[in-house]
């Protein structure tokens, strides 16, 4: 008999369970403390492929670009662009390297958790087109007016960069790709692999009043919660921060976005407002001639810190209503779906 990827399937989602849940197993052979081992392993197994497989990707897809620019200057100074995003190249290079995190994080899901991989885009489960479409018209209406409004009194600068048309291309077609990468892993396999490790909490029953209901809220959000923090802290720590403020901006955006991803139950909307801002930010370093310098300055000044911040959060609010509007799950299916 042929193999097949539903040959290595084990497990499924219990019934009615949240999004940071999805993956954990409810066998009643299968111990809480082989839970808490497996989340280890599979959270720190997929850090150790987001440091491996995008460099991996990386240098090959440049290695291919360079051949068919048939070399035009040495190799290392070709390859050093990667740093910078010195040429389309080495953008494109880059990002597609952290777009492989989207079939990783897939195969993460089948063969370290035995759990089908449709898990990982939702819910429901499966990736929902049609929100992720209306998550999207959504943040380029909140994020991309905000962005405009904060421009205000600077001056636009047109000067686009030598190599405008392979720039633009790469954003347009490449840069989505790389901020669903980052999403698939982070708020995706990630979150749902820390909150494995956080062992449910059980109130004791002794308080009484809120003490008591705030108690019995932490003992079931405790997990939700470590997941998503846990994944924004490394998400954040992953990010160079030349300052406070630096730091801040993607541990505020993967709490937002981690918190999103929990409430509309699947990645579609923190991956539309990735999608969103890195689109911008790129694209108007192309036409500006700043791509360098956006790529390579990462220090963020407070304003700009609230401005966008601001912006993520009143996406937030904004998609989660879409989503309620929708009727999108953000639990999975009351009944078994078997294999």
């Amino acid at each position: 008999m042929a193999w097949k990827p539903s040959n290595l399937v084990r497990y499924e989602p219990a019934p009615g369970v949240t999004y940071p849940q999805a993956l954990r197993i409810t066998d009643p052979s299968f111990s809480g403390v082989r839970q808490v081992m497996l989340g280890i392993g599979g959270a720190m197994f997929g850090l150790l492929l987001l440091i491996t497989v995008p460099g991996v990707v990386s240098g090959v897809m440049m290695q291919v670009f360079y051949a068919l620019q048939g070399s035009p200057v040495p190799w290392a100074e070709y390859a050093a662009a990667t740093k910078t995003f010195g040429s389309p190249a080495a953008m494109a290079a880059t990002q597609l390297g952290l777009a492989a995190m989207i079939p990783v994080s897939l195969a993460l899901v089948l063969f370290v958790n035995r759990f089908q991989p449709r898990w990982l885009h939702s819910v429901q489960p499966g990736f929902r087109w049609r929100y992720a479409v209306a998550a999207f018209g959504v943040a380029v209406l909140i994020v991309g007016v905000i962005w405009v409004l904060s421009r205000i009194g600077q001056p636009w600068v047109i000067h686009p960069e030598a190599q405008f048309g392979w720039y633009l291309a790469a954003v347009v077609v490449i840069t989505p790709l790389q901020a669903a990468g980052e999403e698939y892993f982070f708020r995706g396999y990630l979150m749902q692999a820390i909150s494995l490790t956080a062992v449910e909490l059980r109130p004791s029953g002794e308080q009484q009043g809120w003490r008591g209901r705030a108690v019995e809220w932490l003992a079931k959000e405790y997990p939700t919660w470590a997941g998503i923090i846990g994944s924004a802290l490394i998400f954040a720590l992953l990010h160079p921060s030349p300052n406070v403020a630096a730091f801040l901006y993607p541990l505020a955006f993967g709490i937002l976005a981690g918190f999103l991803v929990v409430k509309t139950g699947g990645l579609e909307a923190a991956i539309a407002v990735h999608v969103v801002n890195n689109v911008i930010t790129f694209g108007y370093a192309a036409l500006s001639g700043t791509m360098v310098a956006t790529y390579t300055n990462r220090v963020i000044g407070w304003l700009d810190l609230v401005v966008v911040v601001g912006s993520f959060a009143l996406f937030t609010v904004a998609a989660i209503y879409v989503a309620r509007r929708m009727n999108v799950a953000t639990r999975t299916p009351a009944a078994r779906f078997g294999r």
